[in-house]
Protein backbone atom coordinates (compact mmCIF):
# COMPACT_ATOMS: atom_id res chain seq x y z
CA UNK A 1 0.00 0.00 0.00
CA UNK A 2 1.30 3.38 -1.02
CA UNK A 3 0.90 5.14 2.52
CA UNK A 4 2.07 8.77 0.91
CA UNK A 5 -1.72 8.92 -0.70
CA UNK A 6 -2.96 8.90 2.90
CA UNK A 7 -0.60 11.63 4.53
CA UNK A 8 2.89 12.94 4.22
CA UNK A 9 5.14 10.98 5.00
CA UNK A 10 8.87 11.39 6.54
CA UNK A 11 11.13 9.32 4.49
CA UNK A 12 9.46 11.01 1.18
CA UNK A 13 10.11 13.99 2.51
CA UNK A 14 13.68 13.52 3.18
CA UNK A 15 14.42 12.09 -0.28
CA UNK A 16 12.83 14.80 -2.11
CA UNK A 17 14.91 17.29 0.45
CA UNK A 18 18.26 15.88 -0.31
CA UNK A 19 17.45 13.66 -3.11
CA UNK A 20 18.87 11.08 -1.41
CA UNK A 21 18.31 8.66 1.73
CA UNK A 22 18.89 10.11 4.91
CA UNK A 23 18.47 8.85 8.32
CA UNK A 24 18.61 9.68 12.26
CA UNK A 25 21.71 8.96 14.27
CA UNK A 26 20.60 8.92 17.72
CA UNK A 27 22.56 10.45 20.42
CA UNK A 28 22.28 9.71 24.49
CA UNK A 29 23.91 12.20 26.85
CA UNK A 30 23.84 12.73 30.56
CA UNK A 31 21.04 15.18 31.18
CA UNK A 32 17.77 15.32 32.95
CA UNK A 33 14.38 17.88 32.94
CA UNK A 34 13.24 20.67 35.07
CA UNK A 35 10.53 18.62 36.59
CA UNK A 36 12.33 16.29 37.42
CA UNK A 37 15.66 17.52 39.60
CA UNK A 38 13.07 20.23 41.48
CA UNK A 39 12.80 23.63 39.39
CA UNK A 40 9.74 23.02 38.80
CA UNK A 41 9.08 19.75 40.35
CA UNK A 42 10.10 16.20 40.95
CA UNK A 43 9.54 12.52 39.38
CA UNK A 44 9.43 13.45 35.82
CA UNK A 45 6.36 13.37 33.45
CA UNK A 46 4.73 10.32 35.46
CA UNK A 47 5.06 8.10 32.32
CA UNK A 48 8.39 8.83 32.02
CA UNK A 49 10.71 5.58 32.57
CA UNK A 50 14.80 6.54 33.38
CA UNK A 51 15.92 6.34 29.99
CA UNK A 52 13.71 9.47 29.10
CA UNK A 53 12.56 8.26 25.13
CA UNK A 54 15.96 6.85 24.25
CA UNK A 55 15.90 3.01 25.12
CA UNK A 56 17.48 1.71 21.50
CA UNK A 57 20.42 4.41 21.98
CA UNK A 58 23.99 3.52 22.51
CA UNK A 59 25.66 4.41 26.05
CA UNK A 60 25.40 7.91 27.25
CA UNK A 61 29.05 6.50 28.08
CA UNK A 62 30.24 6.81 24.91
CA UNK A 63 31.59 10.29 23.59
CA UNK A 64 28.88 11.93 21.50
CA UNK A 65 31.18 11.29 17.91
CA UNK A 66 32.01 7.81 19.03
CA UNK A 67 28.05 7.49 18.90
CA UNK A 68 27.61 9.00 16.11
CA UNK A 69 30.44 6.89 14.03
CA UNK A 70 29.30 4.15 15.54
CA UNK A 71 25.55 4.02 14.53
CA UNK A 72 26.90 6.15 10.84
CA UNK A 73 28.61 2.44 10.51
CA UNK A 74 25.98 0.65 11.26
CA UNK A 75 23.06 1.86 9.14
CA UNK A 76 25.59 3.08 6.31
CA UNK A 77 25.95 -0.81 5.77
CA UNK A 78 22.10 -1.91 6.71
CA UNK A 79 20.69 0.93 4.62
CA UNK A 80 22.60 2.60 2.07
CA UNK A 81 22.53 5.62 3.62
CA UNK A 82 25.61 8.57 3.26
CA UNK A 83 23.50 11.55 5.25
CA UNK A 84 22.67 11.95 8.15
CA UNK A 85 20.93 13.99 11.03
CA UNK A 86 22.55 13.86 14.48
CA UNK A 87 19.44 13.52 16.60
CA UNK A 88 19.86 14.22 20.68
CA UNK A 89 17.19 12.35 22.01
CA UNK A 90 16.70 11.38 25.36
CA UNK A 91 15.51 14.41 28.02
CA UNK A 92 15.55 17.67 27.60
CA UNK A 93 18.66 18.95 25.23
CA UNK A 94 18.20 22.52 26.31
CA UNK A 95 17.92 21.83 29.82
CA UNK A 96 21.85 22.73 30.16
CA UNK A 97 24.49 25.86 30.21
CA UNK A 98 24.90 27.27 26.97
CA UNK A 99 28.42 26.81 26.92
CA UNK A 100 28.08 23.05 27.69
CA UNK A 101 25.38 23.02 24.78
CA UNK A 102 27.36 24.81 22.41
CA UNK A 103 30.50 22.07 22.83
CA UNK A 104 27.54 19.11 22.20
CA UNK A 105 26.66 20.69 19.08
CA UNK A 106 29.99 21.27 18.46
CA UNK A 107 31.04 17.74 18.58
CA UNK A 108 28.19 16.70 16.52
CA UNK A 109 29.30 18.13 13.55
CA UNK A 110 30.75 15.11 11.65
CA UNK A 111 31.11 14.34 8.06
CA UNK A 112 28.21 13.48 6.38
CA UNK A 113 25.45 15.53 8.63
CA UNK A 114 22.90 17.25 6.75
CA UNK A 115 20.96 18.23 10.02
CA UNK A 116 20.91 18.33 13.41
CA UNK A 117 17.66 17.72 15.77
CA UNK A 118 17.42 18.77 19.41
CA UNK A 119 14.94 16.73 22.07
CA UNK A 120 13.09 19.71 24.08
CA UNK A 121 10.40 21.22 26.46
CA UNK A 122 8.22 23.80 25.11
CA UNK A 123 9.57 26.09 28.65
CA UNK A 124 13.22 24.96 27.83
CA UNK A 125 13.54 27.04 24.42
CA UNK A 126 14.92 30.45 24.84
CA UNK A 127 16.34 32.67 22.32
CA UNK A 128 19.91 32.55 23.49
CA UNK A 129 19.71 29.08 22.06
CA UNK A 130 17.85 29.72 19.04
CA UNK A 131 20.56 32.48 18.00
CA UNK A 132 23.31 29.90 18.67
CA UNK A 133 21.61 27.05 16.23
CA UNK A 134 21.09 29.80 13.28
CA UNK A 135 24.92 30.58 13.21
CA UNK A 136 25.57 27.11 13.65
CA UNK A 137 23.11 26.68 10.83
CA UNK A 138 24.28 29.24 8.76
CA UNK A 139 28.02 28.93 9.03
CA UNK A 140 28.16 24.82 8.64
CA UNK A 141 24.79 24.92 5.68
CA UNK A 142 22.88 21.98 7.94
CA UNK A 143 19.46 22.48 8.91
CA UNK A 144 17.82 22.65 12.46
CA UNK A 145 14.81 20.70 13.48
CA UNK A 146 13.49 21.20 17.13
CA UNK A 147 11.33 18.57 18.51
CA UNK A 148 8.91 19.38 21.27
CA UNK A 149 7.44 17.19 23.44
CA UNK A 150 3.48 18.63 23.92
CA UNK A 151 1.40 15.25 24.16
CA UNK A 152 -2.05 17.07 24.72
CA UNK A 153 -3.15 20.11 24.12
CA UNK A 154 -5.84 19.82 27.35
CA UNK A 155 -3.99 21.87 30.08
CA UNK A 156 -5.81 19.66 32.90
CA UNK A 157 -3.93 16.53 31.12
CA UNK A 158 -0.39 18.08 31.32
CA UNK A 159 -0.80 18.38 35.06
CA UNK A 160 -2.16 15.44 35.62
CA UNK A 161 0.77 14.16 33.71
CA UNK A 162 3.33 16.27 35.41
CA UNK A 163 4.83 18.24 33.03
CA UNK A 164 5.47 21.49 34.35
CA UNK A 165 4.22 23.28 31.41
CA UNK A 166 1.01 23.86 30.06
CA UNK A 167 -0.23 24.84 26.08
CA UNK A 168 1.19 28.78 26.50
CA UNK A 169 4.69 27.66 26.67
CA UNK A 170 4.13 26.17 23.72
CA UNK A 171 2.85 28.84 21.47
CA UNK A 172 5.57 30.50 22.97
CA UNK A 173 8.56 28.47 21.74
CA UNK A 174 6.39 27.87 18.45
CA UNK A 175 6.65 32.16 18.14
CA UNK A 176 10.61 32.13 18.98
CA UNK A 177 11.07 29.06 16.57
CA UNK A 178 10.06 30.57 13.90
CA UNK A 179 11.52 33.68 13.57
CA UNK A 180 14.64 31.49 13.11
CA UNK A 181 12.88 29.62 10.56
CA UNK A 182 13.81 26.42 11.88
CA UNK A 183 11.32 23.13 11.02
CA UNK A 184 9.36 21.69 14.50
CA UNK A 185 8.61 18.35 15.08
CA UNK A 186 5.63 18.06 18.00
CA UNK A 187 5.15 14.70 19.86
CA UNK A 188 1.61 14.10 20.55
CA UNK A 189 -0.04 10.87 22.40
CA UNK A 190 -3.25 10.27 21.47
CA UNK A 191 -4.70 7.84 23.98
CA UNK A 192 -3.54 9.83 27.02
CA UNK A 193 -6.14 8.57 29.43
CA UNK A 194 -7.90 12.32 30.28
CA UNK A 195 -7.89 13.36 26.73
CA UNK A 196 -11.28 12.58 24.34
CA UNK A 197 -11.79 12.64 21.19
CA UNK A 198 -12.30 16.92 21.17
CA UNK A 199 -8.89 16.72 22.01
CA UNK A 200 -7.26 14.81 19.60
CA UNK A 201 -9.20 17.19 17.16
CA UNK A 202 -8.23 20.55 18.66
CA UNK A 203 -4.54 19.30 18.59
CA UNK A 204 -4.69 18.93 15.41
CA UNK A 205 -6.19 22.16 14.73
CA UNK A 206 -3.59 24.37 16.95
CA UNK A 207 -0.75 22.55 15.56
CA UNK A 208 -1.72 23.74 12.14
CA UNK A 209 -2.34 27.16 13.43
CA UNK A 210 1.26 27.66 14.48
CA UNK A 211 2.66 26.35 11.28
CA UNK A 212 4.32 23.02 12.74
CA UNK A 213 6.18 21.23 10.00
CA UNK A 214 6.41 17.94 11.31
CA UNK A 215 4.75 15.57 13.95
CA UNK A 216 5.41 12.24 15.79
CA UNK A 217 2.36 10.11 17.25
CA UNK A 218 2.36 8.14 19.58
CA UNK A 219 0.45 5.56 21.50
CA UNK A 220 1.12 5.39 25.61
CA UNK A 221 3.43 2.65 26.90
CA UNK A 222 2.58 2.30 30.39
CA UNK A 223 6.57 1.63 31.79
CA UNK A 224 7.45 -0.41 35.27
CA UNK A 225 8.60 1.56 38.14
CA UNK A 226 6.69 4.85 36.87
CA UNK A 227 3.98 6.58 39.04
CA UNK A 228 1.75 5.99 35.69
CA UNK A 229 2.84 2.38 36.30
CA UNK A 230 1.54 1.95 39.66
CA UNK A 231 -1.93 3.81 38.97
CA UNK A 232 -2.51 1.33 35.92
CA UNK A 233 -1.81 -1.54 38.23
CA UNK A 234 -4.35 -0.21 40.59
CA UNK A 235 -6.48 0.78 38.13
CA UNK A 236 -6.91 3.96 38.42
CA UNK A 237 -7.39 4.60 34.72
CA UNK A 238 -8.39 2.53 31.66
CA UNK A 239 -6.78 2.71 28.29
CA UNK A 240 -8.96 3.23 25.64
CA UNK A 241 -9.19 0.31 23.08
CA UNK A 242 -6.72 -0.43 19.46
CA UNK A 243 -9.87 0.54 17.40
CA UNK A 244 -10.46 3.96 19.43
CA UNK A 245 -6.66 4.97 18.78
CA UNK A 246 -7.09 4.03 14.97
CA UNK A 247 -10.17 6.26 14.95
CA UNK A 248 -8.24 8.95 16.90
CA UNK A 249 -5.21 8.99 14.27
CA UNK A 250 -7.76 9.37 11.15
CA UNK A 251 -9.55 12.22 12.79
CA UNK A 252 -6.27 14.25 14.07
CA UNK A 253 -4.73 13.44 10.90
CA UNK A 254 -8.09 14.55 8.97
CA UNK A 255 -7.92 17.82 10.88
CA UNK A 256 -4.09 18.29 10.21
CA UNK A 257 -3.07 20.66 8.15
CA UNK A 258 -1.68 18.58 4.43
CA UNK A 259 1.52 20.35 4.52
CA UNK A 260 2.85 18.74 8.08
CA UNK A 261 5.09 15.72 7.40
CA UNK A 262 3.99 13.28 9.65
CA UNK A 263 7.24 11.31 11.54
CA UNK A 264 5.35 8.21 12.51
CA UNK A 265 1.96 7.30 13.75
CA UNK A 266 2.13 5.05 16.23
CA UNK A 267 5.40 4.31 18.94
CA UNK A 268 6.98 1.30 20.14
CA UNK A 269 8.34 0.10 23.12
CA UNK A 270 10.48 -2.84 24.43
CA UNK A 271 8.06 -5.53 25.86
CA UNK A 272 10.34 -6.56 28.88
CA UNK A 273 10.14 -3.40 30.70
CA UNK A 274 6.52 -2.58 29.91
CA UNK A 275 3.24 -3.37 31.66
CA UNK A 276 1.11 -2.12 28.22
CA UNK A 277 2.30 -1.22 25.00
CA UNK A 278 0.10 -1.03 21.34
CA UNK A 279 -2.38 -3.93 22.93
CA UNK A 280 -0.21 -6.71 22.34
CA UNK A 281 0.42 -5.91 18.60
CA UNK A 282 3.14 -5.32 16.46
CA UNK A 283 3.21 -1.47 15.48
CA UNK A 284 3.55 -2.14 11.93
CA UNK A 285 0.36 -3.91 12.10
CA UNK A 286 -1.83 -0.85 13.53
CA UNK A 287 -0.29 1.10 11.01
CA UNK A 288 -1.41 -1.01 8.82
CA UNK A 289 -4.93 -1.19 10.31
CA UNK A 290 -4.80 2.46 10.25
CA UNK A 291 -4.11 2.75 6.15
CA UNK A 292 -6.68 0.11 5.32
CA UNK A 293 -9.36 1.84 7.27
CA UNK A 294 -8.64 5.31 5.76
CA UNK A 295 -8.45 3.68 2.19
CA UNK A 296 -12.21 2.23 2.56
CA UNK A 297 -13.20 5.62 4.05
CA UNK A 298 -11.65 7.72 1.43
CA UNK A 299 -9.99 9.79 4.23
CA UNK A 300 -6.58 11.30 3.91
CA UNK A 301 -4.56 13.95 5.48
CA UNK A 302 -6.03 17.43 5.99
CA UNK A 303 -9.75 16.22 4.52
CA UNK A 304 -11.22 18.49 7.23
CA UNK A 305 -8.89 20.85 7.05
CA UNK A 306 -11.19 24.22 6.60
CA UNK A 307 -11.37 26.00 9.51
CA UNK A 308 -8.69 28.77 9.17
CA UNK A 309 -8.24 32.02 7.17
CA UNK A 310 -11.37 33.60 8.48
CA UNK A 311 -13.39 30.48 7.44
CA UNK A 312 -16.68 31.52 9.27
CA UNK A 313 -16.61 34.24 8.20
CA UNK A 314 -19.55 35.31 5.23
CA UNK A 315 -18.79 35.97 1.92
CA UNK A 316 -21.20 38.96 1.06
CA UNK A 317 -21.34 39.75 -2.58
CA UNK A 318 -21.10 43.75 -3.43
Amino acid sequence: MDESKYYRVYSKYLMDRYKEKVYKLPISIDLTCPNRDGNLGFGGCIFCGEEGGSFENLSKDYKIKEQLEKNKAHISKKYKAKKFIAFFQNFTNTYIGIEEFKKMIYESLIDDIVGISISTRPDCISDEYLEFLKSVSDKNNIDINIELGLQSVNYHTLKRLNRGHGLAEFIDAMIRIKKYNFSVCVHMILNLPWDDIQDIEEGARIISALDVQEVKLHSLYIVKNTEMGRMYENDEFEMISKDEYIERVILFLENLSPDIVIQRLIGRAPEENTLFVNWNTSWWKIKDQILKRMEERGSYQGKKYNYLNGKALKRMEV
